[in-house]
């Protein structure tokens, strides 16, 4: 584990004073890219980050509520993002779990800011990360995540055999 930074690459958001982004998504039509604009930055206490998103209509269920989907998407972009910020090792990860609570509705037009907590980083490169995202102060959601680094991410898995 290293100390809290921005990360590479990174650079501040031209609308949002004191946030950090990758400059948009490369690939527009991606699905990572539906959940629009992703903003970081370092938490007010060492080893965590605060990432948002700005939901709006298209994030929405028929309910009114942002869709389970959606949320749990930018929940499990926001572990690595909000890992990075708050010190995890810079390496390339895949998602071993994502555990979501669902505590409130969250609704569309007002930021949803995801708490990331990097809890430990392993050795051999798992890391646990855990924490809750909010509206206007209001948790709607708590998360558990643990990550593992990978050597290659277009080559077969670390536990694959021929």
């Amino acid at each position: 584990m290293s100390k809290p930074t921005i990360p590479d690459g990174a650079e501040p958001h031209p609308d949002h004073d004191g946030w950090f982004w990758w400059g948009g998504w490369r690939n527009p039509d991606s699905f990572a890219a539906q959940i629009g604009d992703m903003v970081f930055k370092p938490g007010d206490t060492p080893g965590t980050a605060i990432v948002r998103m700005f939901p709006e209509e298209q994030h929405l269920n028929p309910g009114g509520s942002i869709h389970g989907g959606c949320v749990m998407s930018f929940i499990d972009m926001a572990l690595f993002a909000g890992g990075f910020v708050a010190g995890m090792d810079r390496a390339h990860y895949v998602t071993l779990d994502c555990h979501t609570r669902f505590l409130n509705r969250g609704r569309a037009g007002v930021p949803l800011d995801a708490h990331v907590t990097l809890l430990r980083q392993t050795p051999g490169g798992i890391a646990f990360l855990t924490g809750h995202a909010e509206q206007e102060g209001t948790p709607c959601y708590g998360f558990t995540g643990t990550l593992k680094r990978v050597r290659d991410p277009r080559g077969k898995g670390d536990d694959d055999r021929k």
